[in-house]
């Protein structure tokens, strides 16, 4: 069972009157209960088969690891929430940085919208844009890595 087949299964509990589900098959056992508001899961893996599916998330974190030895000066500007990634105030204005741009601290240098609200964010810092980390009007998560700035610049 994958990884998005169980998160629609506890979506799918979590929306129905089950307080209680436990599915067994040969390869794994799985036991999901509903107490209050937070589904609890508990996984138990009896063959090697979900196993092998498990590698899967370790390159998803490498890529983020990898800027960090090479660039060991860089300082990451983090979203401060989860929301819609915007490089722009609209879509007819230019970006607020660009890849080379210098910045300094309290400049605004993203919008990120969360529940309608256009949340400007800006840098804590000064020092010189090296790489945009996310593309413009996509889903960010809270403290995800947005910028990656050489404050020597």
């Amino acid at each position: 069972m994958k990884a998005k087949e169980i998160q629609e299964l506890i979506d799918y509990i979590s929306n129905s009157g089950l307080a209680e589900v436990k599915i067994k098959t040969e390869e794994f056992e799985l036991s999901i209960k509903k107490y209050s508001e937070a589904p609890q899961m508990k996984v138990v893996e009896a063959a090697p088969a979900p196993v092998a599916a498990a590698p899967a998330p370790a390159p998803v974190a490498a890529p983020a690891a990898a800027p960090a030895p090479s660039n060991s000066n860089l300082v990451e500007i983090k979203s401060p929430m989860i929301g819609t990634f915007y490089l722009t105030p609209n879509p007819d204005s230019p970006a607020f940085v660009s890849e080379g741009d210098s910045i300094k601290a309290g400049q605004t240098v993203c919008i990120i919208e969360a529940m309608k609200l256009f949340n400007e964010i800006e840098s804590e810092i000064s020092g010189k844009i090296v790489k945009i980390l996310v593309s413009n009007a996509t889903p960010v998560e809270y403290d995800q890595p947005l910028f990656l700035v050489d404050p020597a610049g």
